[in-house]
């Protein structure tokens, strides 16, 4: 079941599942390579929470909590 980026907490990964949302955050997010079957983790938290530093197609990004709400991602299954 999806659930928003914002949710993970670092460490977590999976796949991106859609991009809610239209208009110029949704392009820019595109642009920078954030797109459905995407691969990323999430890799730490700014000291009062926000921003979050994610990792995809082998750079870091850094996102607000409240754009990350906007990316629907899968969970990737722990062993």
């Amino acid at each position: 079941m999806p659930v928003p980026l914002s949710e993970f907490k670092p460490g977590e990964s999976g796949t991106i599942v859609s991009i809610q949302g239209t208009g110029a955050l949704r392009q820019r997010l595109i642009a920078m390579g954030v797109t459905p079957g995407t691969w990323l983790i999430v890799r730490k938290f700014a000291p009062l929470g926000d921003p979050m530093e994610i990792r995809l197609r082998n750079y870091n990004l850094s996102i607000r909590k409240r754009d990350a709400a906007m990316i629907e991602m899968l969970r990737e299954d722990r062993l």
